[in-house]
Order: C-alpha cells, then structure tokens, then sequence
C-alpha cells in the first residue's frame, strides 16, 4: 500500500506531486520477496487505481490537465486515473528500505493505494535512450516545475 504525507485528496483530477517521497508498504508474506530489492536505484511499481472514476467512454480530446494552451490529447497520451482499466505504473527513487517499508521519490499514487506488483528498475530491459515525447508534456513539465518553484528536479 502507497503512503503518502502530504495530505493530497484522493480524487481523481487531484494533481499529484511525484517527489513527495512516499512510503510504499509491504505484506509481511512478501518479506522474503524483498531481499536485494535495496541494491536498486529505482523500482517499477504496478498499482491498482482503486478510488479513480473508470472511464466507460472515450471522451473528447482536451488540454493535458484541462490546461488552455497545450495540444488536444486523448486520455492514453496522459497519466490521467481515469482509465478503462485503473492501473497505475511509475518508477519511483528507492530512497531506502526499512524492513516492509520502502521509502520511495516519483510515484503519484494516493495516500492508500494497493500497490499489484513491484520489481527493480532494470535499464538494460527499461531504458529507452532515444525515446522522446510530444512538445505538449515537455511544456506541461516546465508548467508544473514552475507552480512548485523547483525548476530542476530529477528523479
């Protein structure tokens, strides 16, 4: 399950801060599963939306976030929760591991939420060097680093 401190509403057109560091919490059955996860950087996390209004339609194409000024995209451009099937995915810092508690950088999942599965973050299977994205996200980026008045972070 994620934790998170920061108070952010559960809702979802709730924008929520990645580099809040969060806590994802884990079964105690699954202890065994961890050993070696902490030599890893990041991790990939697999989350069940479980508190997202699903989306039965498609919908218009609209700003990313309703924003005026950036490019009409459909919801599969974007990170929106609502999704025809509400799973989320990130790759969160691993910050550290205290026992079942990983404590954690880059997930924007709600105070809550049920984590499906996690494994480490391998970039010889993940990265994709010459991956780009649309002038869009990269405006919206430079939109949201503004608002918070951090203007380089990294993950």
């Amino acid at each position: 399950m994620v934790r998170r401190s920061d108070g952010a509403p559960a809702d979802s057109h709730a924008y929520l801060d990645p580099f809040v560091e969060s806590i994802l919490e884990i079964e105690p059955r699954w202890q065994e599963g961890l050993v070696g996860l902490e030599e890893y950087s990041h991790l990939v996390v697999i989350f069940y939306l479980d508190r997202a209004k699903r989306r039965r339609s498609v919908g218009l194409a609209d700003g990313a976030e309703g924003r005026a000024g950036l490019a009409k995209v459909g919801f599969f451009a974007t990170r929106t929760p609502r999704r025809p099937n509400p799973i989320g995915l990130a790759c969160p810092r691993l910050l550290r591991r205290d026992g079942l508690r990983l404590h954690v950088r880059g997930i924007d999942a709600w105070d809550g939420t049920p984590i499906l599965d996690l494994k480490g973050y391998s970039p010889r299977d993940e990265l994709h060097p010459a991956a780009t994205v649309p002038e869009w996200l990269s405006e919206l980026w430079r939109q949201h680093d503004r608002e918070r008045a951090t203007p380089d972070r990294t993950s």
